[in-house]
């Protein structure tokens, strides 16, 4: 297993491990920081949109642009 996943393994087991007033808190304390936040937001809506279907980029700029927009 490589560094990272190690410790996110680490970091994982530690919050499982705490009462759920504490995972809150540790929660609430991440979200404080606006560069997590949108990290977090970010990772939430791409695991949320996982399954949905893709289009090629050059598509949806063409789509775009007959658009106007």
């Amino acid at each position: 297993m490589k560094t990272a996943k190690s410790r996110a393994e680490i970091y994982l087991m530690a919050l499982q491990s705490l009462s759920k007033a504490e995972k809150k808190a540790v929660i609430s304390r991440l979200l404080e920081d606006d560069s997590l936040r949108e990290d977090i937001l970010d990772l939430a809506l791409i695991e949320q949109r996982r399954g949905e279907s893709s289009r090629p980029f050059r598509d949806y700029l063409a789509v775009r642009e007959k658009r106007g927009g």
